[in-house]
């Protein structure tokens, strides 16, 4: 067996909510080994994702929450692959506004984990930027993958609907700052950052978003 990794792979398409469509890319990241991986945040290209998966098994298509641009190309790789997508109870609304015919196959809880190529990554209900937003901790990997929670310069947005500041904030302080400064923040959008590189800026942050 080889050891568990991270891969990495950008996808374009668009973001809809509110009655507004934005071009986007997406961070879509896989997890596991020569063997089996996790898919985090199926956005855009199935067939991309798929050929990036290969003949490896695919344990989960796990959804960091619910926005069209994390969740369009999931059905389709789960049809492809057999993999059950999961997804946080909260966030059941924003996945019917994509998909009103098809149902996850699962609903994540705070501190779910998910096992794969030998590690566990953890689900920590991180609300805010939607209500079922999750980050996923693997601490053998010394990782976080925080969907649209926090990116490199601070908390993801919170001026659409099922969104709220303050909330997204507390999950930050509360779930994501008290993990070790050298984690490396892997985000849905955009570059990665650290624990320790974001933290010292909590109070900025706040005194910018009331």
């Amino acid at each position: 067996m080889t050891a568990a990794r991270i891969e990495h792979l950008v996808t374009s398409g668009t973001f809809s909510l509110d009655g507004g469509t934005w071009d986007v890319e997406n961070n879509v990241w896989i997890v596991g080994d020569d063997e089996e991986v996790i898919v985090i945040d199926a956005a855009h290209d199935a067939a991309a994702i798929e050929a990036a998966v290969g003949d490896r098994r695919l344990v989960a298509i796990v959804c960091t929450h619910g926005h069209d641009d994390h969740i369009d190309a999931a059905p389709a790789l789960a049809d492809a692959t057999g993999a059950p997508i999961l997804i946080h109870l909260d966030d059941r609304l924003l996945w019917k506004h994509t998909h009103p015919d098809r149902n996850p196959d699962g609903y994540l809880s705070d501190l779910r984990r998910i096992s794969v190529a030998g590690i566990e990554l953890t689900a920590l209900h991180t609300p805010g930027h939607t209500p079922g937003a999750i980050s996923l901790h693997a601490p053998e990997l010394g990782t976080v993958f925080t969907g649209d929670t926090l990116f490199a310069g601070g908390p993801g947005a919170t001026g659409r609907s099922y969104s709220h500041f303050p909330t997204i904030v507390r999950s930050i302080r509360d779930r994501l700052l008290v993990l070790p400064p050298e984690t490396v923040v892997r985000t849905g959008h955009g570059e990665s950052t650290t624990i320790g590189t974001e933290a010292p800026h909590l109070e900025e942050w706040i005194d910018r978003g009331y």
